[in-house]
């Protein structure tokens, strides 16, 4: 089976080939500002985009030969996990209809179908989208019914890495309990209980830990405050809570190489922020501890920010207490997209419709 994956993010477009589970190809497109400053909205990318995807398989030989297009989900209404056929109603829901960010992953169902009806026989395909909620009824109650809890979290990593552990042990991801910590841009935490993660934080615009990019969990009535200050429009002050903000707002980058490096020259403001940043996702980790009622089999660490030995062995201090911690460095998103594809196309997974 020939399945060409497209994985669209803020500032590149991640683009791989995989021949049944074998990677032929796999490419990271990056975008300067100044390349993608002509659109004022993200979905207006999709033509520049689309173009590059198909030039980099020019350019590599493949031929359009696919069985399956499948694109990273983008942030449509709240579904359950699994892989969604495209159709017309997710396309609608992506250009106009219930998306409820703008962001670049809401690029690769449209990216995906667009290149999919070019191909006979070719069907296109999204799995394991941001939106993926199987939250208990009592995670979803807020202390406010006009703002009820939502997730959207790195559901594709997380299950992709979820399922990977439990066959490392000779285990069904739907026979165990885990905690597992995204440590990206965003960082999502979320309990997993036989195959569902009933708890999950909106690590994408206001609540859980900061990160990189965005604020996390902040006071209600400051916030409130500073909306009515005069100070800052709406645009920048959504800015101010996913973009210009966590480490960017505190350190002035989002780049997690160059504050490391910042800390091992001796800068302590960096190190103080770092570490209340850790800190807060320490909390939140023990916060889904209580979730699970303390029976939890392992706590997974995955992410860009796994990389570093420093952030984790922070991590570990003040959570190795609850269960084992296990660290799987980086995101498996094009491999878990390709194999999401694989096991439809070969009838060991069931497809889902987007309604």
């Amino acid at each position: 089976m020939k399945i060409l994956v497209i994985n669209p993010g803020s500032t590149s477009t991640k683009v791989a080939v995989y021949y049944d589970e074998k990677p032929v190809l796999l490419r990271n497109i990056s975008h300067t500002a100044d390349e993608l400053a002509p659109y004022d909205a993200i979905t207006e990318q999709q033509d520049f985009r689309r173009q590059l995807v198909l030039d980099e398989l020019e350019r590599s030989e493949i031929p359009m030969e696919f069985d399956a297009v499948i694109g990273r989900g983008g942030l449509v209404k709240p579904i359950k996990g699994g892989v969604y056929e495209i159709n017309d109603l997710m396309i609608e829901d992506t250009l106009h209809g219930c998306v409820m960010h703008n962001h670049a992953c809401n690029l690769g169902c449209l990216i995906a179908h667009e290149i999919a009806i070019q191909i006979p026989g070719c069907r296109a395909f999204i799995a394991d989208p941001g939106v993926v909620d199987e939250l208990s009824p009592l995670a979803r109650i807020s202390g406010s019914p006009l703002m009820p809890r939502i997730c959207i979290w790195h559901a594709l990593n997380q299950r992709a890495i979820a399922r990977r552990y439990a066959r490392g042990i000779g285990k069904r991801y739907e026979d165990l309990n885990l905690i597992i910590c995204h440590l990206g841009g965003g960082i999502s935490v979320a309990a997993h209980e036989h195959g569902k993660a009933i708890d999950a934080n909106n690590a994408l615009d206001g609540e859980g830990p900061f990160s990189p990019e965005r604020a996390g969990s902040l006071p209600a009535a400051d916030l409130i405050r500073l909306c009515f200050s005069g100070k800052y429009n709406e645009k920048q002050l959504l800015k101010r809570i996913a973009g210009k903000a966590g480490l960017n707002a505190h350190l002035g980058t989002n780049d997690m190489r160059d504050i490391l490096e910042r800390i091992k020259s001796g800068d302590e403001h960096a190190k103080l922020i770092v570490e209340a940043m850790l800190y807060h996702v320490a909390k939140n980790i023990a916060a889904e501890a209580a979730v699970l009622c303390g029976n939890i089999d392992a706590i997974l660490l995955t992410g860009g920010m796994a990389h570093s030995e420093y952030i984790v062995g922070e991590l570990r201090r003040r959570i190795a207490f609850l269960a084992p911690v296990y660290v799987f460095p980086g995101e498996n998103e094009m491999e878990a997209l390709a194999l999401n594809a694989l096991a439809v196309l070969q009838g060991k997974r069931e497809v889902n419709v987007y309604d």
